[in-house]
C-alpha cells in the first residue's frame, strides 16, 4: 500500500508534456539577451540549412519527376501485358521503380548524407550546447541578468566540446540505424501494398511498434547530449545515465519526441508544397521553413533541459524513499 501512495506521489510530482512545454515557455523571459544569444548562435545553423534545404527540394522534385514518368511507362507496359501474371507483374514493377528512383538520385542523396552529418552536425551542436548551457542557467535562478557579453565569455571559455561532440555521433549513428529500419518496413508495406495485403498489416504492425520505441530511444539519447553538455559525461556513459534517470518519465519523452517529429514532419510537407508551386516566392518560403525549423530546435533543446531537470529530481525523491523505507519501489 505504502509504495502505491509513493507511486502516485511521484507521478504527481511530474511535470508532464505540458508542463515542460510552460516552463520552457517561461525561460527565454527570464533574460530577455537569452533570445538574442540564441539568435546569433543560430545563424551558422541557419545559413548551414538553408543550403541543406535547396538540395533538399532539388532532390524531392528529381524524384517526383522520375515517379511519375515510371508511373506513366507503367500503366503503358501493364496495358501492353496480357500473358503475365498481373501480381507478379505488380511486384516486380513496384521492385524495379524503388530500384530506377535509387540510382536516378542516389549522387544527390550521398551529398545530402555528407552535408548532414558533416557541417550541418556541428552546427547545430554549437546552437545547442549554447542553448543548453544558457536555459540550464536560467532554469536554475542563476545568470539571470547576464549581459550578452558575459553569455558569449562563458559560451567560449566554460563550453565542453569533445564529450557533446562524441555522445551526439552516438545518438546520430543509432538515429539513423533506427530511421533506416523504419524506411525499410515503408517499403515492404509499400512493395506488399497490392500483392499480399495480409503482409502490408503485419509490416505496418512492425512499423507503428518500432515507431514508438524509435521516439522513446530518441528522447533517451537527446537527454543523453543534455546530459553531456552539462556533466563531465560522454558517450556511452551518458546515454546510460539518461536511460536510467528517465525510467519513471519515459512516456513524457516519448510524447515530447512526437510533438517535436510530427511538427518538422508539418514544416517538412508544408515546404515541399509551397517550394513545387510556390513559384517566384520560393525563396521566401525557404527562409521562412528554416527560420521556423532552426527556433523549433532551439525551443527542443530547451525542452530537454527542462525535462532533464525533472528526470534527475523524480530518480533522486524516489532514491530518497527507497533509503528511507517509505515503500520498496522497483528501480
Amino acid at each position: 500500500m505504502e509504495s502505491i501512495i509513493s507511486n502516485q506521489i511521484l507521478l504527481k510530482e511530474k511535470l508532464g508534456f505540458f508542463g515542460i512545454l510552460k516552463e520552457a515557455a517561461k525561460i527565454p523571459f527570464k533574460n530577455l539577451n537569452f533570445i538574442i544569444f540564441t539568435c546569433l548562435t543560430l545563424l551558422p545553423l541557419l545559413y548551414s540549412l538553408s543550403i541543406y534545404e535547396s538540395m533538399f527540394t532539388q532532390t524531392i522534385i528529381e524524384a517526383a519527376k522520375v515517379l511519375r514518368e515510371e508511373a506513366e511507362a507503367q500503366a503503358k507496359m501493364e496495358s501492353d501485358c496480357i500473358l503475365c501474371s498481373h501480381l507478379s507483374w505488380v511486384e516486380w514493377t513496384h521492385v524495379t521503380n524503388l530500384d530506377y528512383l535509387i540510382g536516378k538520385i542516389s549522387q544527390k542523396l550521398v551529398i545530402l548524407v555528407l552535408s548532414h552529418i558533416g557541417i550541418l552536425h556541428l552546427c547545430d551542436l554549437f546552437s545547442t550546447i549554447a542553448t543548453v548551457n544558457s536555459s540550464s542557467l536560467l532554469y536554475a535562478g542563476h545568470k539571470a541578468d547576464s549581459s550578452l557579453k558575459e553569455m558569449f565569455t562563458k559560451h567560449v571559455m566554460d563550453a565542453r566540446l569533445k564529450g557533446p561532440l562524441i555522445t551526439s555521433i552516438y545518438a546520430m549513428l543509432f538515429a539513423s540505424v533506427s530511421l533506416l529500419g523504419l524506411c525499410s518496413l515503408l517499403l515492404y508495406v509499400y512493395v506488399m501494398g497490392t500483392t499480399s495485403p495480409l503482409f502490408m498489416i503485419i509490416f505496418l504492425i512492425m512499423f507503428v511498434a518500432m515507431l514508438g520505441k524509435y521516439l522513446e530511444w530518441l528522447a533517451v539519447w537527446d537527454m543523453g547530449v543534455v546530459i553531456s553538455i552539462l556533466e563531465e559525461k560522454e558517450g556511452d556513459v551518458a546515454i546510460v545515465i539518461s536511460s536510467y534517470l528517465s525510467r519513471d518519465n519515459r512516456r513524457t519523452g516519448i510524447f515530447l519526441m512526437a510533438g517535436f517529429v510530427l511538427w518538422r514532419v508539418i514544416l517538412r510537407v508544408m515546404y515541399v508544397f509551397l517550394a513545387l508551386n510556390g513559384g517566384g516566392s520560393k525563396i521566401w518560403v525557404l527562409v521562412v521553413h528554416v527560420v521556423l525549423f532552426g527556433f523549433t530546435n532551439v525551443f527542443k533543446w530547451v525542452c530537454f533541459v527542462v525535462y532533464y531537470v525533472d528526470c534527475k529530481k523524480i530518480r533522486s525523491k524516489k532514491e530518497v524513499s527507497l533509503v528511507r523505507g517509505d515503500g520498496v519501489l522497483s528501480v
